[in-house]
């Protein structure tokens, strides 16, 4: 399969990795949660290449992960801020960071944890079941086919359609 195939393939992994699923775009998503908005800063903190950070934003902004607003009217300048479909990758970049500080973070621990504002608690991110509350696992787990399914080499093989 080709990258520019992802978004056509009746996979939502695969549509969302079309989007999301490069290094420079998940840091820049990264940097976003964290405060950061404008283009020189992410240049600076990233070390990352104008046209290949260009890109990326560009890309997000079109998908509608984030709005391009300005802020100065000469010369022209814009900042990068999160819409709502963009506030929902959250979920995924804190999962990661999970990840990361239980399997990368090395003997000094995590280099950034994450307190909850409301109550002040720091917090571990945990999946847990909607209707019973039981933490989600992914033996526990099993792919059925939705709503939008094709029969597709790219489901499970108990889930393909006839």
């Amino acid at each position: 399969m080709r990258w520019n195939d992802l978004p056509k393939v009746s996979c939502s992994v695969a549509r969302t990795m079309s989007v999301i699923g490069d290094r420079w775009t998940m840091l820049v998503l990264r940097d976003l949660f964290l405060g950061i908005r404008r283009f020189e800063d992410f240049e600076k903190r990233l070390g990352i290449a104008r046209p290949v950070l260009s890109q990326r934003l560009k890309k997000l902004v079109e998908e509608g992960v984030l709005d391009r607003v300005r802020y100065e009217e000469r010369p022209a300048r814009f900042e990068y801020r999160l819409t709502p479909k963009g506030r929902d990758l959250y979920p995924i970049i804190i999962t990661l960071t999970n990840w990361g500080d239980k399997h990368m973070a090395g003997d000094a621990g995590p280099p950034v944890v994450t307190r909850h504002k409301p109550c002040g608690g720091f917090i571990t991110p945990q999946l847990t079941c909607p209707d019973c509350g039981e933490p989600i696992e992914a033996k526990d787990m099993q792919a059925v086919p939705g709503p939008g399914a094709e029969a597709t080499e790219h489901q499970p093989a108990s889930t393909k359609q006839a």
